[in-house]
């Protein structure tokens, strides 16, 4: 889905489960159409990341349509000209707002690298359903404004708190994913990049790119009566 474009960009929405590009790091993923791949084989022509999605994480990537773009935009997210909104489930009631400062482990996973992320918990929810070893199970809508852009950031620093994601399965709770599996038929994780601000390079405007949510939101949502659409204005 096409969320805006220009002559020098595009900005879509990633699904779930979808690598943005094939990757020595990506297991088992090499037959899988990338994010890259299907906008080669809608448009007939190649793009550009220029900035990257976990695979397991929904929500906007922005691409350029030739190469010598990509540095301007690219120095934009280095020097936190880009302001990065995502929206997470997390397990537990988590804090009213906060931040998260905490080294993580760079892509070649050996050195620490600084991390900030920023939140604010939107709403809870209390559950009648047992998941071990409580009778009930609780929930937190947080949204999420990370100041630096590591691997797994987001993932890695909620689980820092003892709030990780639901559908998480390398950082997350396994006994609340596999009751999310069961009783709501719904295995993806609960993290969306759901906007992008920044004031464009070259046109020299500012820009804001917003992505609906994927249909498991919707599902669960509903479940919780939050409603995420008054939340979000998207």
């Amino acid at each position: 889905m096409i969320l805006y474009e220009d002559d020098f960009v595009i900005a879509v929405a990633k699904p779930n489960n979808v690598l943005v590009h094939h990757s020595s790091m990506a297991r088992n993923q090499s037959e899988a159409q990338t994010l890259l791949e299907l906008l080669q084989e809608r448009f007939n022509k190649s793009f550009y990341p220029i900035h990257r999605l976990d695979r397991k994480t929904s929500g906007i990537v922005l691409c350029a349509k030739e190469t010598q773009y990509v540095s301007a935009f690219q120095h934009l997210f280095m020097t936190n000209q880009i302001e990065k909104v995502y929206y997470g489930i997390v397990r537990g009631f988590a804090p009213e707002n906060g931040q998260i400062d905490s080294p993580v482990k760079g892509r070649d996973a050996k050195v620490y690298k600084d991390a900030l992320t920023a939140f604010e918990t939107l709403a809870t929810v209390e559950l009648p359903i047992a998941v071990q070893p409580f009778e009930t199970s609780r929930y937190s809508l947080v949204k999420l404004l990370p100041k630096t852009g590591r691997m797994h950031q987001l993932r890695i620093h909620l689980n820092k708190i003892n709030h990780p994601l639901i559908g998480d399965p390398k950082y997350g709770d396994r006994f609340h994913n596999r009751m999310f599996q069961a009783e709501f038929d719904i295995s993806e994780l609960f993290l969306h990049a759901v906007s992008l601000s920044f004031v464009h390079p070259f046109l020299q405007k500012p820009i804001a790119i917003q992505s609906s949510f994927p249909r498991h939101w919707h599902a669960f949502t509903e479940k919780s009566n939050w409603d995420v659409r008054s939340l979000l204005n998207v």
